[in-house]
């Protein structure tokens, strides 16, 4: 029999102090409910539980007294309402809005070309799979992009969660990966030249994978919460495509259904629908540049700009700087207000673009 299949309960031990004082603290102001106390005749130890913690009250306890984190309908209020920041026996109290905005932070813009060549540049994330971030700085903290991989096929150790975001793209660059979406029915596979818009707290799941998966995500803001659902069972019953998150909607775009179109600049490309789903948020491209030595030179008018180079190689111009050699697997984001151009193109040059507009 394993360790975790024998425990019935767990505690949080915390001195006393004087026991009655941080008792009565505890129920009268904060609303625990005492469990146990004893001996009888000069109590030493109580247990009280409240909003799914258990504490042990010890008196013999000479450890730290702790920090319980209260979150709270209203901040404000509570403060207003209870001056005293510590409790008898210490224990330090941090109150935190329940339901807190989404913090987006500035956007500080900077030129940011990453090379996908160094191996150096990867380690292990959430759930086992492999990481790479292409926007180091992450503008600010406004976005993270991340080249994520998992080598070995097979099922994926993942769980039902949601991301507490405003925006976030997954392209799936290599291989294929099986997932199922909060009411957007069965199961499905999502292959290479796909991608998913998944809308902020959309419950979902990755269940499985090819060998060598490799996929391109792209989310604001770069710092963002992850929740685990252990009650929602996917794929559920409820089947609503058009159910509304936060204003979006879920996408699965799928490369063998898409139309080109002619790109402005020379050559075509396909719009996965993003900038519909999130009506507006963001946009989302596949681009296929075809040019005898360079584009005309183009003016980044955007917030974000970010590419990623499925295939073939490129070069790129930025401003007055030196011409950049860039080839598959590399990427990189153009700030805002920058002149920029591609050329030395390869024919089979193919680009994942990703843009946000100036005000989101």
């Amino acid at each position: 029999m394993t360790v975790k299949a024998l425990i019935q309960t767990a505690e949080i031990i915390l001195p006393a102090g004087e026991l009655q004082e941080t008792m009565d603290f505890f129920k009268e102001i904060l609303g625990f409910q005492l469990i146990s106390i004893f001996p009888a005749d000069a109590p030493h130890t109580a247990v009280m539980e409240g909003y799914g913690v258990r504490i042990r009250f010890d008196s013999y306890y000479n450890g730290a007294a702790g920090c319980l984190k209260l979150a709270c309908e209203s901040v404000k209020e509570t403060k207003e309402g209870m001056a005293v920041m510590t409790a008898p026996n210490g224990t330090r109290l941090i109150y935190e809005e329940a339901e807190s905005p989404l913090t987006i932070p500035p956007m500080q813009a900077s030129l940011v070309l990453s090379h996908g060549g160094d191996p150096s540049n990867w380690h292990t994330g959430r759930a086992g799979m492999e990481y790479r971030d292409l926007i180091p700085d992450r503008h600010g903290g406004r976005f993270i992009a991340s080249h994520i991989r998992i080598q070995e096929g097979g099922p994926v150790p993942d769980y039902v969660h949601h991301h507490k975001i405003h925006f976030q793209l997954i392209f799936c660059y290599k291989g294929w990966v099986r997932l199922v979406y909060q009411d957007q029915g069965p199961t499905f596979v999502m292959k290479a030249g796909d991608c998913v818009l998944q809308p902020p707290h959309i419950r979902h799941q990755v269940l499985e994978s090819s060998e060598g998966l490799e996929v391109v995500e792209v989310t604001c803001p770069a710092e963002h919460e992850t929740f685990t659902d252990h009650i929602l069972k996917l794929p559920n019953p409820e089947r609503n495509p058009s159910r509304s998150f936060s204003g979006q909607t879920f996408l699965f775009h799928q490369v063998e259904k898409a139309s080109w179109e002619k790109w402005e600049a020379g050559g075509t490309f396909r719009d996965t629908g993003i900038a519909s789903a999130t009506g507006g948020i963001a946009g989302g491209r596949v681009m296929r540049p075809t040019f005898a030595e360079s584009t005309s030179m183009m003016k980044q008018k955007g917030e974000l700009l970010f590419y990623f180079i499925l295939e073939g190689r490129m070069g790129l111009v930025c401003g007055e700087n030196t011409p950049y050699s860039l080839q598959e697997g590399d990427c990189f984001s153009i700030p805002h207000g920058m002149p920029f151009s591609f050329k030395d193109g390869s024919p089979s040059l193919e680009l994942l673009e990703v843009s946000m507009p100036p005000k989101h």
